[in-house]
């Protein structure tokens, strides 16, 4: 008798944890779901590279002329890392002037991309932007297909 106590007395349990996870679920599923990212415009300008990466374009060169077998990215990027931290202020500057040039040329480059932006797209572009090439494609097949079937009658 007392195992079939036991046994009830569980599956009512099991049935109560059940109908617990069935009502967290069903919150779940009522919870919007998380938007995903903005496709990205492939005309957009890239960011500029920080001095630092302005510095490893350079010592990456070097290194790999001093260590040309070495195969390893991590090695290259602790050292590079090592030698900026130990380079001064005055050994920085070119870096860091040539990384504020080119954040200046990101910034008129930004500039000119908004104002195409806010300019919107021409009726061509939009037109074109709408059908993939291949629908481009077969529509000029089918001017021709018209052309060849006046031809023969």
């Amino acid at each position: 008798m007392k195992g079939g106590k036991s046994k009830a007395s569980t599956a009512k349990k099991a049935d109560s944890k059940l109908s617990v996870k069935r009502t967290t679920g069903d919150k779940a599923a009522k919870k919007a779901a998380p938007k995903g990212k903005a496709a990205k415009d492939p005309n957009k300008p890239k960011r500029p590279p920080s001095a630092f990466f302005v510095f490893m374009e350079e010592f990456r060169k070097v290194y790999k002329e001093k260590h040309p077998n070495n195969k390893s990215v991590s090695v290259v990027g602790k050292a590079g890392g090592d030698k900026w931290k130990s380079l001064s202020d005055a050994d920085k500057a070119p870096y860091i002037a040539k990384a504020e040039k080119r954040k200046a040329d990101y910034n008129k480059s930004m500039q000119a991309y908004n104002k195409k932006l806010e300019e919107g797209p021409t009726a061509a572009e939009e037109e074109e932007s709408d059908k993939s090439k291949s629908e481009v494609n077969d529509d000029e097949d089918e001017d021709d297909e018209s052309g060849d079937e006046d031809d023969e009658e």
